[in-house]
């Protein structure tokens, strides 16, 4: 199995952003791709104008590309903040009035996948008082993603660029999706696999792949080191895909990596096109 048997989405919050948000879907388009993915795009913002919303829904849907993924707000992405959920105060607050807003706009535009970041520790709270907040709020948002029929994505990051954030290996992010699904009994807490995280943060791959590929709900690509398209650095990719699909995985792939000095449309050469 190789790249050609795959299914790829491209994150626009990642790739892409050398043009306007609302021009990004067309772009994505234009390099041969049918579907696409979103950090939540108003930063600032966890209940944006109604305009603004629409705008976007527009956007996605006059290029004819479906969105399959999108996160709930997690403050400043890219920036400082990896998540809010767990935040006691206003940033909880903010996560919470988000959740029907973001599920509602995933099911306008047929998404299937939300991704709820856990968020940083803060310094002078304790990390138990914080995990019970961040139990409380994925129940919550588990039960926003099963009322529009989406699973919830929890991901783990990696430590040396996310020093704060809890859930720094695949254990560990799994272990809060079983939580999330024994408090819900829902079952659609899932894991999103993110292969550069993962491989920042040292572990074995293959193993991960073995043990978590049942629970895995979404898979997110990069190249290590240096996070940049596939080729660019020394993760084989393609085996760890081909990997995936032999364990079970049959969903799609999110390409999540920078594209470096050239255009976004410039880094996909590693991929033939006939295979978008």
């Amino acid at each position: 199995m190789g790249f050609a048997d795959q299914r790829f989405t491209v994150n626009l919050s990642i790739l892409f952003t050398e043009l306007p948000l609302l021009e990004r879907p067309a772009a994505a388009a234009a390099a041969g791709f049918g579907a696409v993915e979103l950090w939540w795009p108003w930063t600032d913002a966890p209940v944006p104008e109604r305009a603004a919303l629409d705008a976007l829904k527009r956007a996605v849907d006059d290029a004819g590309v479906r969105l399959t993924g999108l996160n709930f707000y997690a403050g400043r992405l890219p920036g400082p903040d990896r998540g809010a959920l767990s935040v006691p105060g206003e940033e909880s607050d903010r996560f919470r009035a988000n959740i029907d807003v973001a599920a509602d706009f995933a099911e306008s535009l047929g998404c299937t996948a939300l991704n709820a970041l856990y968020g940083n520790r803060v310094e002078g709270v304790d990390p138990a008082e914080q995990d019970a907040l961040a139990l409380e709020n994925l129940t919550l948002a588990a039960r926003a993603a099963d009322r529009i029929g989406a699973a919830l994505l929890i991901e783990a990051l990696n430590e040396p660029e996310s020093p704060r954030y809890p859930l720094v290996s695949a254990p560990a992010a799994v272990a809060v999706v079983d939580r999330v699904n024994e408090a819900t009994g829902l079952g659609n807490a899932t894991f999103l696999m993110d292969l550069y995280h993962l491989a920042m943060n040292g572990e074995d791959l293959p193993e991960v792949i073995e043990r978590f590929a049942a629970k895995t709900g979404h898979v997110q690509i990069a190249d290590s080191p240096g996070r940049g398209a596939p080729g660019t650095g020394s993760l084989p990719l393609e085996e760890l895909l081909g990997r995936l699909r032999k364990a079970g995985y049959d969903g799609r792939v999110g390409l999540e990596y920078k594209p470096g000095d050239r255009p976004s449309a410039e880094s996909f050469d590693w991929l033939p096109r006939e295979a978008r």
